[in-house]
């Protein structure tokens, strides 16, 4: 399968290259009485599935004050099933909508058979799933008439059936299908950490060009009688070693529009706006370093 030319990336209301963080419920009425000077939101696209309700409410009322990015966690590209195009229509009518200037999924699967699961699960890296994942991305593209981004997991096992690295697979999966890619520096330290690799060859491998959002999060440490696990929790501050990881991240990609991620117990707004800061730092040192 040949590469396929990139497709429209980026619709009204471009995401600066600055630091944003990911709006939820509990959060909605401190971003509109306060308007934190934060880059850009994401928002997590099924929220915002409904006909009507508070959360379509308040993303109306937030939108004109911010870029917004749209990630999803539902659609299960990597499933065997046929693409859910009743997901599609509601995705394409919420771009429509709000016109975000990036759309995000996952390179994993969480559905099989009709049935669905709480968890974005890990696929064997062979050049079948490769196959297989580049067609699917490429229709989600047709279908939305514009690219998304391929964000990477974080992993807690491998397939002995695997025939490359995550690395490779991923930026295979973005040369022939044209999508673009949203590294998640957390998750590339969690799977490095529970699987031995170096995380910076992680990125020395993937191009620089379809790197175009940047992830950040807390993890946990689960420990056990023969060692510890790391398990991407989104639960608390970006640790230092993350952050160390994307200074070097944004050493070879540059300014790229980096999120804070919090999905679990929430702190005050002003925490991520804090965390977000800080991440806008080092997007700036790398721009004084550039000047």
């Amino acid at each position: 399968m040949t590469a396929k030319p990139v497709l429209s990336v980026l619709g009204p209301g471009l995401i600066p290259a600055r630091a944003g963080i990911g709006l939820r419920a509990e959060h909605y009425d401190a971003v509109l009485q306060t308007r934190p000077a934060v880059g850009w939101l994401e928002v997590h696209s099924e929220n915002y599935f409904g006909a009507g309700g508070k959360p379509l409410d308040y993303l109306e009322r937030i939108r004109p004050h911010y870029p917004l990015s749209l990630h999803g966690v539902g659609l299960s590209v990597g499933s065997t099933d046929p693409l859910d195009h009743r997901h599609l229509a509601a995705l394409k009518t919420l771009i429509r909508r709000f016109e975000p200037a990036l759309v995000s999924e996952h390179l994993s699967w969480g559905s099989v058979g009709g049935r669905h699961f709480n968890d974005l699960l890990p696929l064997p890296y062979t050049e079948e799933a490769l196959y297989h994942l580049v067609a699917r991305v490429c229709q989600t593209q047709d279908v939305l008439g514009r690219q998304i981004l391929i964000e990477n997991p974080s992993s807690y096992l491998q397939y002995v059936e695997s025939a490359m690295p995550e690395w490779e697979f991923l930026a295979e999966l973005a040369q022939r299908s044209g999508c673009g890619v949203l590294l998640d520096v957390n998750n590339i330290y969690v799977s490095a950490r529970n699987h031995g690799f170096d995380a910076r060859a992680y990125l020395q491998a993937i191009p620089r060009p379809v790197v175009q959002e940047i992830h950040l999060a807390g993890f946990t440490v689960n420990r056990f009688d023969d060692g510890e696990i790391l398990i991407d929790t989104h639960n608390r501050l970006v640790c230092p070693a993350v952050w160390t990881l994307y200074r070097q991240a944004v050493q070879r990609f540059g300014r790229i529009p980096t999120l804070i991620e919090w999905d679990t117990d929430l702190p005050e707004l002003a925490v991520l706006v804090a965390e977000a800061e800080r991440a806008d730092a080092i997007l700036e040192e790398r721009h004084a370093q550039a000047a």
